[in-house]
């Protein structure tokens, strides 16, 4: 399994969010501001497995790109979206009940 951590600029948050959760991904957003990548942006959290990851940023790809010709414009920024993809095979759960 792997975390992907996607820095999206706003302009295209709104459609993201829509069409990965029609995918069916699983994901979190975190709005947030700070230095990173400067403000304007949202930070999205997908959990995926490794064989679909190559579709996930496809996807990603395509929804920005079709909300572009939809929009009839790109966002004012030199990027759409940022990601940073870690492993998760060493998650760790913690549930109520854990033993001591």
């Amino acid at each position: 399994m792997k975390l992907m951590i996607c820095i999206v600029n706003n302009f295209y948050t709104p459609e993201i969010e829509k069409e990965m959760n029609k995918k069916g991904y699983r994901m979190t957003e975190l709005s947030s501001s700070g230095g990173f990548l400067k403000r304007g942006s949202t930070t999205f959290l997908f959990g995926v497995q490794t064989e679909e990851l190559a579709t996930l940023k496809e996807d990603l790809k395509n929804t920005c790109i079709s909300f572009e010709e939809k929009k009839g414009k790109r966002a004012d920024a030199p990027r759409r979206f940022t990601s940073f993809v870690l492993s998760a095979e060493d998650a760790a759960f913690f549930t109520q009940g854990s033993p001591s």
